[in-house]
């Protein structure tokens, strides 16, 4: 039997959908309330556990949820970006983040992290944020990381990573366009081989 909703019946689903909206809108300002540090710790935390599981999956699912993957794709092509298609964009996008989960889930178990704290952070700029961290090994040995956070509508997102004056897209920016430059300058190229 099929019940109509009366008008009582319509102020309660009206007020029910006001109460989510006010919930999510609650959601939204407590993420925008959470420091950058904060933010880079929740994410060094999640980072940790994907070593320890060993799975490209869960190193997969931190980068899709907190690396800036477009600004970061997109600049590692450096003057070849005006040539990929946009088409070719999502797969390219997809396959840069199982090209780092892959070479992660391998490099990973050489460097196991005992801990990582964050010690500081800058003033937010038009670049976004810089968050200091100590990173410690199980083997005792320490060193510092400079992650570059910016802002992405309401949320936080990891832009960059320094390590000992190493910078992770200074890297990828290399290796992206010397693979398109030795395979005839197309970057759909690279697409494909990431996506093997």
């Amino acid at each position: 039997m099929t019940t109509v909703c009366s008008g009582g019946c319509m102020a309660g689903r009206l007020g029910a959908a006001a109460l989510s909206l006010l919930i999510l809108a609650a959601s939204s300002a407590a993420a925008l309330a959470e420091t950058p540090a904060a933010y880079m710790q929740r994410v060094a935390n999640q980072l940790i556990a994907a070593q320890r599981s060993g799975s490209e999956s869960d190193y997969a699912t931190v980068l899709r949820s907190h690396a800036d993957v477009p600004s970061i794709a997109i600049t590692a092509l450096g003057s070849y970006a005006q040539n990929l298609e946009k088409s070719d964009r999502p797969a390219y996008y997809a396959g840069m983040i199982n090209f780092i989960s892959r070479y992660a889930g391998k490099e990973g178990p050489k460097y196991p992290v005992a801990k990582a704290i964050m010690v500081g952070q800058t003033q937010e700029t038009a670049n976004g944020t810089y968050v200091d961290s100590r990173v410690t090994l199980k083997s005792g040995e320490t060193y510092d990381v400079r992650w570059r956070i910016v802002r992405r509508g309401s949320a936080y997102k990891v832009r960059d990573a320094e390590i000992i004056g190493f910078e992770m897209t200074t890297f990828l920016n290399t290796l992206f366009q010397n693979y398109i430059s030795e395979n005839g300058g197309n970057p759909r190229t690279l697409v494909i081989a990431l996506n093997r």
